[in-house]
């Protein structure tokens, strides 16, 4: 197995059963709790450097696979779940709400992101989930402002 392939199942999260987008997620929070002290802006252009990054993670191990948008393929959501947590601080109430928010519009696929899941390649692969994540980000902001508790539940 090549080490793009292993990054674009996140080091074999994208394996796991049921619900392998769920388990891939994991790993973004993670690489979320990493990023939390950046900047904004220089937030912002890790998350664009990395996308960018995982459309060529994600066609090559498509190509490897051999079938469009596999499951297995989870670099998308591990990107996507830092832009849902956007300016957004970390808690344990926080990152809840955010798994779930972000899992919700990544699965019900609201417009825009069921035409950008048609994109060739790895662009299809993760453009969808930033768009579902962009989504999920704003209904973050929108919880945290009628529900501000929210941020203060067990601060991570």
């Amino acid at each position: 197995m090549s080490w793009k392939k292993i990054i674009a199942t996140g080091f074999g999260t994208g394996y796991l059963p049921i619900g392998p987008g769920s388990w891939g997620t994991f790993p973004g929070m993670l690489l979320c709790w990493f990023m939390q002290p950046l900047p904004p802006l220089l937030y912002l252009w890790l998350i664009i450097l990395l996308a960018r990054w995982g459309v060529s993670l994600a066609t090559d191990a498509e190509l490897q696979i051999g079938r469009k948008d596999p499951g297995e393929i989870v670099i998308d959501e591990i990107i996507a779940f830092p832009l849902t947590m956007f300016l957004i601080p970390l808690s344990a109430g926080t990152l809840l709400l955010g798994f779930f928010l972000n899992r919700l519009m990544d699965t019900m696929k609201l417009w825009p992101c069921d035409n950008l899941q048609e994109l060739p390649g790895g662009w299809g692969i993760m453009m969808d989930d930033m768009a579902a994540a962009i989504q999920s980000c704003l209904l973050m902001h929108l919880a945290i402002h009628f529900w501000p508790q929210l941020k203060a539940f067990h601060p991570v």
